[in-house]
């Protein structure tokens, strides 16, 4: 019977980056999908800076920014006008070093990580779905359908439902899926166009009619159009072609179409699983939680889902921890999706509403604010900062403690480059770090040695305290380089107590 450590269900973006971590550290896995073979539309558009920065353990982020588009602006219609830009080139800035919002479509994404997955050996199996599974004393037993149609039992010991909103594993979990669905009918189009915007800039028209975000691809006229179908068109949504939808707004963006490379139409759903665990079996990505487009953060969360259970899963199964430390995964991630569906909701509300007072604030107030506000460094940074998931953290949860400095336990380890060194060049290995800023004790010097955890020591500069680093304190990083420990004293003891209440034993060497 095949056996593997985790069986994962769906090769989307976020199976694929959990079946890359995880073979990083040395778990052995086995993919499949229902499909026959890797999308070749670019169904999501954002890489967002967080993913970026995590991209770097796997070697991924600097082909994903040579490959990609930067987006230098986003502009604001009225009336067919621009009437508003919002800078986005390095809005970001001394936050992270990816500030500024790149568009590299999920069809080349998938692709490459398709290539860097085989180059561990491991190759998705298409046309194979999953039935059923059941949980047994020491792992999990699942029922597969092979392409020829014949079924296959295998065991794994933890399965990874990464299998789209629609998951089977979900469903076989029997976990809620609650929420709702938007009733705008939204289409997208991936084009070859011209018009002022197709100047490789993010643009968005504001006007009563009908809404249209042009997003820029890669390749001189390429775009994605986003759009809503309203009126009566909205209830033969399944029949609509580009021809049905495409005049209104288009023309008000002055968009001439040359080519159309892909068309489709759908509904926006908001909702977030009961559970994201039961028992050996976790939900990732689109089966835990959807939401609207607004932002860019779908596949960037569930990237961030795949790595968070990564460092988990290859802890437990390789005797570096207890099982319960599996427990944190939906801990962690269940109270990002909430927030997120809940943010995204008011943003799409915003943009979709219908009505006299929707249209004024969007056709007169919206155009007005835009410009003060991005005159403002700090509403420019906010912007980013939301967007880009670089605030993201864990405080207060069970894996996360203390605080030195701006830093508590559970946030992102903040950048801090000055020209003189990058403190984040140590957290390409996805291992347990420390992290000193200015000076540490001799103790904890022998103590990091005896146990093999590595220690980076960074003479203080004044961008450490900029970036709200404590001076002689440190920071134990995890796998996923969020902070674990944020302490103002140089005692190793402070550590050695986490780690045995946690149940961690991380003391072997990095990857």
């Amino acid at each position: 019977m095949n056996r593997s450590d985790v069986l994962i269900i769906g090769a989307g973006p976020t199976g694929l980056v959990l079946a890359l971590w995880l073979s990083k550290l040395g778990v052995q896995v086995r993919i499949i999908d229902k499909t026959a073979g890797p999308g070749t539309t670019s169904r999501a558009l954002a890489v967002q800076a967080r993913t970026l920065e995590l991209y770097r353990q796997l070697d991924l982020a600097e082909t994903i920014v040579r490959n990609g588009h930067q987006v230098a602006a986003a502009n604001f219609w009225v009336n067919g006008k621009p009437v508003a830009q919002l800078p986005l080139n390095r809005i970001g800035e001394g936050l992270t070093p990816y500030s500024f919002v790149e568009i590299f479509p999920q069809d080349q994404h998938e692709q490459l990580l398709i290539e860097r997955l085989e180059d561990y050996g491991v190759r998705v199996e298409r046309e194979t779905t999953l039935e059923n599974f059941e949980e047994t004393s020491d792992g999990v037993t699942a029922h597969l359908r092979l392409p020829d149609g014949e079924q296959e039992i295998c065991q794994a010991c933890y399965l990874a439902g990464a299998d789209g909103a629609r998951s089977v594993v979900r469903k076989n979990l029997d976990a809620g899926f609650p929420g709702g669905t938007y009733q705008q009918i939204f289409y997208v189009a991936d084009v070859q166009a011209s018009g002022p915007a197709l100047n490789g800039e993010l643009h968005l028209d504001l006007d009563e009619a009908d809404f249209l975000a042009v997003f820029p691809l890669a390749g001189k006229g390429r775009a994605r159009l986003i759009g809503t179908v309203r009126d009566e068109r909205a209830e033969r949504a399944e029949t609509l072609e580009f021809s049905d939808v495409s005049s209104r707004a288009i023309e008000h963006l002055k968009v001439h179409i040359e080519d159309v490379h892909w068309f489709s139409t759908y509904r926006v759903h908001h909702r977030v699983a009961e559970h994201f665990r039961g028992g050996r079996a976790f939900l990732l990505g689109d089966a835990a939680h959807v939401h609207s487009p607004a932002g860019g953060q779908g596949m960037n969360t569930g990237i961030g889902d795949a790595i968070n259970l990564a460092w988990k899963l290859a802890a437990v199964l390789s005797g570096g921890a207890e099982a319960k430390l599996l427990d944190s995964y939906e801990i962690e991630r269940i109270a990002f999706a909430r927030r997120l569906v809940s943010t995204t909701d008011k943003v799409f509300s915003f943009v979709t509403a219908e009505g006299r007072m929707a249209d004024l604030l969007r056709t007169r107030l919206a155009p007005f604010l835009i410009p003060r506000m991005a005159s403002f460094e700090a509403s420019r940074e906010f912007l980013f900062r939301t967007v880009s998931q670089v605030t993201l953290n864990y405080r207060g949860m069970p894996l996360s403690q203390g605080t030195a400095g701006h830093v508590h336990g559970g946030d992102r380890l903040p950048w801090a480059h000055d020209g003189e060194g990058d403190n984040y060049e140590p957290l390409r290995q996805p291992c347990w770090q420390v992290h000193v800023y200015g000076d540490t004790s001799d103790e904890m010097l022998a103590w990091c040695l005896e146990h093999h955890l590595p220690l980076h020591v960074f003479d203080w500069r004044p961008a450490f305290e900029t970036a709200g680093l404590a001076r002689n304190g440190f920071y134990l990083l995890r796998p996923d380089t969020y902070v674990a420990i944020a302490d103002s004293s140089a005692d190793p003891k402070v550590i050695e107590r986490y780690f045995r209440d946690q149940g961690i034993r991380p003391f072997f060497a990095c990857p």
